[in-house]
């Protein structure tokens, strides 16, 4: 029998043991997990290939090709829904990645480990710590400036999460499972954050009367799934009512998205055995819904969002001198790992708590530059704080690519180095010390 290179602590009478952060949860919820991260690397991958794609197009000789056809308005004018793609693509394709992105909230605070406050406490003061502080970096760089400048300060918090475990997927293969956890449950609430903010900050004017009607179709909703209804032919009109109602209002037609997920049970109900009986509706749409959100609407949300006239070194270079971007480039680069770091070490700390056997700060610190790729929803809030196609949008653009590039890298480095460390354990036959169990996805 391995005996492990971390033996636990032995605790004295009367003393409490100590709490544990960044342990792995329950196997269940691992397994699910895991899963996800597979579909979301997966869509990391195509979100490059768009991006990839975007980019190259953008600065041919046939750009004015990509922008006439991302400018292309399509739709029925008298209801408020005649759009150019690239805008169907952020208020009409974007509302199902939010959808799922609700999906998944509610149920890691229904029935996931976060439903349990003494694990959720550390992942949501660590997102909040990652969001407050870039806005923090980011309005003290443009202050000066002033004026319009400063309706920015959101895009540097978000998190891209498919971006990120794409990266992860690449540099690592025996990193703990707890980390990938984590970093999906940062995330998590990092979307929830950025949901409100787009609810609260990017919303100008409110058309009460569209909004008091999109509670019809939302209530009709709500009633249906309740009841175990998954027709899609019944369902997805009052979905489209719903969403197009939302956006008529004037707030940001992803928030309907959120609405909708949060109507959608997540338990069976009681006749099928109790609320512990087993995954409900929620399981249900997201696992129909996350491949079309990662593998369609997010990548080309990307391809007519990240399509940028660079216009060669001169050009990225006087972008990148704009406050805007280098306030966006400093948030996601060191307002995001100092946020969610110090976040997570404050917490920690506060709660007289350690972290899991066999885990290391260095792995945290590591994990948290890595949150500062930052782009589907940095793209959004860009588009929705500056305009779509005005000058500060397009340097916003170019900032967000220069950081969430700089942010990959770094990180790269730094779990390159603890991927090694980890791989070295696992070929000692010492795995028993580490408790938190280096499983990773390839091994599934």
């Amino acid at each position: 029998m391995v005996r492990s290179p971390h033996p636990p602590r032995r605790h004295r009478p009367g003393r409490p043991a100590r709490l544990r952060t960044l342990s792995r949860g329950s196997y269940p919820e691992y397994r699910r997990i895991a899963g996800i991260l597979r579909k979301e690397t997966v869509g990391g991958g195509l979100l490059l290939v768009a991006t990839a794609v975007a980019l190259a197009w953008a600065n041919s000789p046939w750009q004015s090709a990509y922008f006439a056809l991302r400018d292309l308005h399509v739709g029925f004018a008298p209801w408020r829904l005649e759009l150019s793609l690239g805008e169907w693509a952020a208020d009409g394709l974007l509302a199902i990645f939010f959808f799922v992105a609700g999906l998944e909230l509610k149920r890691e605070f229904v029935a996931g480990d976060l439903r349990r406050p003494a694990s959720a406490i550390v992942p949501v003061v660590a997102a909040c710590g990652g969001v407050a502080l870039p806005a923090a970096l980011f309005t003290l760089i443009n202050l000066p400036s002033g004026g319009g400048s400063l309706r920015g300060w959101a895009v540097p918090t978000a998190t891209d999460i498919a971006f990120a475990l794409a990266v992860l997927a690449v540099i690592s293969t025996h990193l703990p499972a707890a980390l990938r956890t984590f970093l999906l449950t940062l995330a998590v609430v990092d979307d929830l954050l950025a949901i409100g903010i787009i609810a609260l900050f990017y919303t100008d004017e409110i058309n009460l009367a569209a909004l008091g009607l999109a509670l019809l179709p939302l209530a009709a909703f709500t009633w249906l799934v309740q009841r175990r209804v998954r027709a899609w032919y019944v369902l997805m009109p009052l979905a489209l009512a719903t969403w197009a109602l939302v956006h008529a209002s004037g707030i940001h037609a992803t928030v309907a998205g959120v609405l909708l997920a949060f109507a959608v049970p997540v338990h069976r109900s009681e006749q099928a055995g109790g609320p512990g009986a087993g995954p409900g509706l929620a399981e249900h749409f997201e696992h129909r819904l996350r491949p079309i959100s990662a593998g369609v609407a997010v990548p080309l949300f990307a391809f007519f969002s990240a399509g940028v006239a660079l216009g060669g070194l001169r050009g990225i270079a006087a972008a990148l001198a704009d406050p805007v971007a280098i306030g966006v480039v400093v948030g996601l680069v060191v307002g995001k790992s100092l946020g969610v770091f110090g976040a997570t070490w404050l917490a920690t700390k506060s709660r007289h708590a350690e972290l899991a056997p066999g885990l290391a700060w260095i792995d945290v610190f590591g994990l948290s530059v890595l949150a500062g790729v930052g782009f589907t929803v940095a793209l959004l809030v860009g588009e929705l704080g500056f305009g779509p196609g005005s000058a500060h949008d397009e340097h916003a653009k170019v900032a967000i690519l220069t950081g969430s590039l700089a942010a990959a890298v770094l990180a790269a480095v730094v779990l390159r180095v603890r991927n090694r460390h980890y791989r070295r354990v696992a070929s000692d036959g010492r795995l028993g010390g580490l408790g938190d169990r280096l499983e990773t996805l390839d091994g599934e």
